[in-house]
């Protein structure tokens, strides 16, 4: 028996020779309980809690605890620190001598002893005590540290690692979940309280606050705080929910974007913290504003435009939301016009139209899979032949729709995926309501989007850090649009005066500098945007409800553009926004509109595309009927057997296409006249490409008329 003690005694000797780690090395492994996300100049943005199991909050340097807290803790656990070389061998004497006689005594670890069971498993104090062998390795190990560690660096290290109540490790997490600030701000009375813990961490609080104002009475801080009282603030302290670490929380959304799961306890991200903070105030602000309209949530994103970094993030209003762990960022909603421009700019690039094209603003029946769509402008009113430009200012919606007629529905969600969309649906399931923002996007998406269209016709993904590893991975730009289209389209956005009949001249979105614009109210009023971008920079935002909830009379203009237009001012207050320089392949004209249905101006023209006179008969032919125009869904016709067959012909009008009847071809061309047959009949227009324009059914009542059905 006494040969296997030595033996596991020798064992012992030799794990703890062996084990003893540098003070360099116990830092560099200190472990931390939180995720924290720093802003591109270091300053601390936010902290996740990665570890449910304990929490440790990051390594602090001894200069920065509270005096008193050492004072209480040597008092309370080594009077003798200073001392002894590791161990106090009169208190381990005493201790022997008190447990021979049966006597509870304070014990004899020494707070480098302690410190030893910490950084090394193999001498931690088991829940029935240490064993004689670990007993032996701690005093080793005590003595080895006392040789090669400052007394500084043993107590920065055991302040650092001890476990202290419940869940908690190190006074840094103490102090900042606890007490609700860091450990040099512990007042004397808290700094006691902290020091009581360490012997019973989980002891009543009846039990630390005597243990607390014992020690206060040593430190010679007894009229700092009476006992009584010093027991109820510390059952009131403890019954209370440990808080969250010190410092904002101002973009929990984005954290977890950038949080890696073997990534760094800390990690520098793209933000901006002032602007980051901006944003968020500006949010709340408005929101606030606009109290009484049901709306209380909102996000915002701003991205540098040349290197696609994220500059601000913020994903909810916070407390003023019911949802805020929802991330309007990412959420996908309809985004109402703001798909517009880019439906404009296909069509400049495949020369369809100039901005002083003509395009029709009149009533439209439009075909959808869930009915018959007539689109109407957010004025309800209609303006009859308008320019391109004036059209896509003052957010027109049937001559979107009529360009999405032209373009086709595939080639614009062609494009809309190009941008990086990611439109769930196929193109068929949306058809011509693309044009009106029928898919669901994100406001991420949709800001890169625009980003595209700020680098003219260039896309490129978003980054979300700054990791030296990430820069040389980052995917090259793609051009999706023409530089020409793209330039064209921008200048179109910026146009002040092509919005003004809309907006008028002094709206929200009129800024100092350049910057290029467009708001979208979805259906309903669920969800109003603001998209745009500057020289620099571009700047998107979101207001709605997390729910789908509509708000009451809050529209783009009116929710989300004021903190667009607040952050572009913000963003440029000490450089001014320039507008972009032409691109090969564009040429400016002067031109000017027969009737004058609007002002002579100088225009942009895709080269080969410029004209100096725009004349009535040079009307788009988007002016065509989209769809069927006659019949319509539903009609029923009823023959008259009195009145030849030839007179009784019913003529089906629409836009060019093949028509189909009943699965037979009849004939192409805008129109064509067929002779009526009693009965139930479908009636379907195809494009060039066989595509499926749209269908409806019809019924043909009264007697047969003979040789009409051929």
């Amino acid at each position: 028996m006494m040969r296997r003690w030595l033996g596991l005694t020798a064992l012992c000797l030799s794990a703890a020779a062996a084990a003893q780690p540098s003070f360099e090395q116990v830092r560099a492994a200190h472990r931390v309980s939180d995720f924290t996300l720093l802003a591109a100049n270091g300053e601390a943005l936010q902290t996740l809690r990665l570890d449910h199991q304990r929490r440790a909050l990051a390594w602090v340097a001894l200069g920065d605890m509270s005096p008193a807290l050492l004072q209480a803790l040597l008092l309370g656990e080594d009077k003798r620190f200073y001392e002894h070389s590791g161990v106090d061998w009169p208190a381990a004497a005493r201790s022997a001598w008190a447990n021979l006689w049966n006597t509870r005594t304070r014990g004899a670890s020494t707070l480098t002893m302690q410190l030893a069971g910490l950084i090394d498993a193999g001498l931690a104090r088991p829940a029935a005590g240490r064993s004689l062998p670990q007993k032996i390795g701690q005093v080793i190990m005590a003595g080895r540290l006392e040789r090669s560690w400052s007394k500084a660096q043993i107590l920065e290290a055991y302040l650092n690692s001890v476990p202290l109540r419940g869940e908690v490790v190190g006074i840094n997490a103490l102090a900042q979940t606890l007490f609700g600030k860091h450990p040099v701000g512990l007042s004397p009375a808290e700094a006691a309280l902290a020091a009581a813990m360490l012997r019973a961490p989980n002891a009543s609080p009846a039990l630390l606050a005597a243990r607390a104002c014992g020690l206060l009475q040593l430190m010679g801080r007894a009229q700092d705080a009476t006992c009584a009282a010093l027991k109820g603030d510390t059952e009131a302290l403890l019954a209370r929910r440990p808080t969250r670490p010190l410092g904002e929380q101002m973009a929990p959304h984005f954290a977890r974007q950038v949080l890696r799961a073997d990534g760094p306890a800390q990690q520098r991200s793209s933000l901006d913290a002032q602007l980051q903070r901006y944003a968020m105030s500006l949010l709340k602000q408005q929101l606030g504003e606009l109290s009484g309209r049901n709306v209380e949530d909102g996000a915002v994103l701003v991205l540098d435009n040349a290197s696609g970094r994220v500059l601000a993030w913020v994903g909810s209003s916070g407390d003023l939301s019911s949802a805020a762990q929802v991330d309007g960022v990412l959420a996908r909603r309809q985004p109402g016009s703001t798909l517009k421009p880019f439906i404009y700019q296909l069509a400049l690039e495949r020369r369809l139209i100039t901005p002083a094209s003509l395009l029709d603003d009149s009533p439209a029946q439009i075909s959808t899979p869930a009915g018959l769509y007539l689109p109407q402008n957010y004025d309800r009113a209609f303006k009859g032949y308008v320019s391109a430009r004036s059209a896509l200012g003052n957010s027109l919606n049937v001559p979107a729709v009529r360009l999405t007629a032209m373009l086709g529905a595939d080639a614009v969600f062609e494009r809309f995926n190009a941008l990086g969309l990611a439109l769930p649906e196929t193109s068929g399931f949306y058809g011509l309501s693309l044009a009106l923002g029928s898919s669901d996007v994100s406001l991420l998406g949709l800001s890169n989007a625009y980003r595209a269209l700020a680098n003219g016709g260039q896309f490129s993904p978003v980054r979300l850090d700054e990791r030296p590893t990430e820069r040389a991975s980052v995917p090259p730009s793609r051009r999706v649009s023409s530089a020409a289209a793209s330039f064209i389209t921008t200048d179109m956005l910026a146009d002040n005066s092509a919005r003004a009949r809309t907006f008028g001249l002094d709206s929200v979105l009129a800024t100092a500098g350049f910057a290029a614009v467009k708001t979208g109210t979805s259906k309903d009023m669920r969800d109003n945007w603001c998209l745009g971008f500057t020289q620099h920079y571009t700047v998107g935002v979101w207001v709605g409800n997390a729910s789908g909830e509509a708000m009451h009379g809050v529209s783009g203009i009116s929710g989300a553009a004021p903190i667009w237009a607040g952050l572009v001012a913000y963003l440029h207050r000490q450089r001014p926004s320039r507008p972009p320089a032409a691109p090969a392949g564009v040429v400016q004209q002067r031109v000017e509109f027969e009737a004058e249905r609007e002002p002579a101006r100088p225009e942009w023209f895709v080269r080969g595309t410029e004209l100096a006179t725009v004349r009535s008969s040079d009307l788009m032919r988007s002016n065509t009927s989209l769809g069927i125009s006659n019949p319509l869904n539903g009609s029923i016709y009823a023959l008259d057997p009195d009145i030849p067959p030839q007179a009784q012909k019913i003529r089906f009008e629409g836009q060019a296409g093949q028509w189909e009847l009943d699965g037979r071809v009849l004939g192409a061309g805008r129109h064509l006249s067929w002779a009526p047959w009693p009965g139930q009949h479908q009636l379907r227009l195809l494009d060039g490409q066989g595509r499926l324009i749209q269908q409806l059914r019809f019924e043909v009542r009264g007697a047969a008329v003979k040789g009409a059905k051929s």
